[in-house]
Order: structure tokens, then sequence, then C-alpha cells
């Protein structure tokens, strides 16, 4: 057998879900609704649709390897340098880049216990260790983190809001914990699903980039502007952190179509509206199932709830794909009993929770 390097032996392949494909074969269906992987509902912006299509015409080129549009666009966007801005095939190459540059052999990173697990992933592939704070009231635990530092701390990572679970770090906590992290120790606010908040109590990271050289933001097109088959994201940084990370970044990794996407989908404000606006109704008819059923949920910041259907997620999990509605069973992601569901449009989730009591009235 050939060796490979002993890092290999503790990652485990990521495994999404079942494709709708996939679903409709297994259980004879023609019509299945996907509430399992944070997508926006209503797709993407005809804008980024139509460059999309244009980007095509060309497809011999290798695409613009400094995304230099799509970068001239957010520094203007954001009132920084075009140098503090580093892009990937979506946020999980840049997480996988920050642990290249900064995660040695026995380095550690600090993260939280049920969170995003590319976090993890990238470290053990460096040999570092990962640090898993329980979160507190399925909050990042950020005084527990603080605990935990010690000098082989390399890189600290915080999803806010945190997926699975939804909840936020607010903007004091964050602040208190910034002024007590070492200035050695990069602290990754990953925030994906910013776009879905509208509360005056979330941090505004990006403006603290110039006082905290050590924190770095990321961002994505995944999620509200619906190019998760695109695979772009960004982070925002220091730009000597840019510039190191920018090092071990792979030529030409973002594609043609999904810059001239990004570009246009920065353009076209009225789709991230609806989407807010679609997200909200949802969100809160959602609540207002839960209660009627009387289900405990997790208050949410994202386009996604993790809601306690108070029996086995595997098998809550199989009834409601038997039924063509796929979600994200809890299970898998540290949660037993928990769904993470998808807020999809309000005609969607009406569905949904028709099929959902059927199940539960049918024991």
């Amino acid at each position: 057998m050939i060796k490979y390097r002993k890092e290999v032996e503790n990652l485990r392949p990521y495994i999404p879900g079942k494709s709708i494909d996939e679903v409709k074969q297994t259980y004879g269906l023609t019509h299945i609704v996907k509430l399992a992987s944070n997508e926006n509902p209503l797709g993407c912006s005809e804008l980024a649709k139509q460059s999309i299509i244009e980007s095509l015409k060309e497809p011999s080129y290798y695409p613009d390897g400094n995304c230099t549009a799509l970068r001239e666009k957010l520094a203007n966007k954001y009132n920084l340098n075009p140098n503090q801005f580093i892009f990937g095939a979506g946020s999980d190459e840049i997480i996988n880049m920050i642990a290249k540059t900064y995660v040695a052999k026995d380095d550690e990173v600090i993260t939280g216990d049920i969170t995003f697990p590319q976090y993890k992933a990238g470290t053990l592939q460096m040999g570092g260790k990962i640090i898993e704070v329980p979160l507190k009231a399925h909050t990042f635990d950020l005084d527990g983190i603080l605990k935990r530092i010690t000098e082989q701390t390399r890189v600290i990572f915080i999803a806010n809001p945190n997926n699975p679970t939804g909840t936020m770090v607010n903007a004091a906590k964050q602040l208190d914990f910034l002024n007590q992290v070492p200035g050695d120790i990069l602290v990754v606010m990953d925030e994906a699903y910013v776009e879905y908040i509208r509360d005056s109590n979330f941090p505004q990271t990006i403006s603290l980039l110039h006082q905290y050289p050590n924190l770095m933001v990321l961002r994505t097109f995944s999620k509200m502007y619906g190019l998760a088959s695109m695979r772009i994201g960004f982070g925002i940084g220091h730009e000597d952190v840019i510039e190191k990370i920018n090092r071990i970044r792979g030529p030409f990794n973002v594609t043609t179509a999904a810059q001239v996407a990004a570009v246009a989908a920065l353009d076209d404000e009225a789709f991230v509206q609806r989407t807010y606006e679609v997200n909200e109704t949802s969100k809160a008819y959602t609540y207002s199932r839960c209660h009627e059923l009387n289900l405990s949920y997790i208050e949410t910041y994202g386009n996604f709830v993790m809601i306690d259907f108070g029996r086995p997620s595997p098998e809550m999990f199989e009834a409601l794909q038997s039924q063509g509605y796929i979600v994200r069973p809890g299970h898998n992601l540290g949660m037993p009993g928990y769904q993470r569901v998808t807020l999809g449009t309000e005609e969607q989730m009406v569905a949904f929770f028709d099929v959902v009591e059927t199940i539960l009235n049918n024991g």
C-alpha cells in the first residue's frame, strides 16, 4: 500500500446529504423539497445568472487570478484597501488556506464543539490540535475560549452567527473578547450568514479591522446571494495577514463565472432585500408552527432553524425524506433529536409542517 501522511488517518471525507435525484429514486417520488444545505430558495439574482451565461462564451481563457473586478468592487463597498481581500472556492478553501499558513504540527486551534466542521478538518490536516470549547446556551462561549488559550494557540475560529445553532455573539461581547486575545493569535470571524441580520447588536466586525491586526472576517456568496454552486467566498484582514495566506493560494482558484456572478450579485440590492423578507416571513411562520406543535427550537439569526422534534434524529430524518423533504439530521451535527431545517419559501414551509404534523400524529 502506498504510504500516506499520518494526519490523514484522523480525517474523514465530508459526507453531503443525498441529492434530490437520489431521494427521488430511493423513495419513488417525483417532487422533492431540499431544506438541508441552507441554500437560497429563490435561486440567485437574474443579473448574476446572465453574467454567468455571458462568461461561458470564452471558456478557453484562464480566469483572472487576482479577481481584480470583484476585489475593487468589495474594496469600494467596504472602504478598504484592495490588498485586504483574498478569494477562494467558497469559505471552505479560505479556511484551509488559513490552516496551511498558520498551523504547524502540534499547534492549537480553538473553536466551539458544535460548529462548522471545516475548522476542525483544516486543523487536523496540518497536524494541529483542535480545542473544542462547549457552547453555552447554544452560543460560542467566549470566556471559555479565553481560558483555553496557551502558548501553542495559533488560530481561533468563531462562526457568527453559528452554524448549525444559528445563535449570535453580540458586539459588546465580541469587543471584550478581542481586547483579551493576545495579538499573535489570529481570530477568524466567519460571517457566512451576516446578510440575514438586521439586529443593531450584531458586531460591525469589518470596521474593527484597522484596530485589530490579528482579526480576519470571512464572507460568502453561497447563502444570501444564492451562488453556492459557483463556489466563491472571500476573506478580509490586515494586509500582512492576507499577503501571507496568498502565498499558498493556488493559481486561478476562482472561476471566471464565479467572479462575474459575484460582481453582478452585489449590484442587485433588490434581490437581497427580497431574500431577506422571504426569510423573515418563513422564520416567523416556522416559529408559530413550532409553538402549535409544541416543538422546541433555537431562535436563529441565519436562514435555518434547529428544531427538536422529540424523537431520534435518524428516525425523523428518514420519515421526512420518505415524504420528499430533505433536512440535515442533528445527530451528524452533534445534536441528537434535532434537525437543521433550511428556511424555504412560506409555501414550502406550510407544506413542510403539514407533513411534520402528519408524521408526529402517526407516532
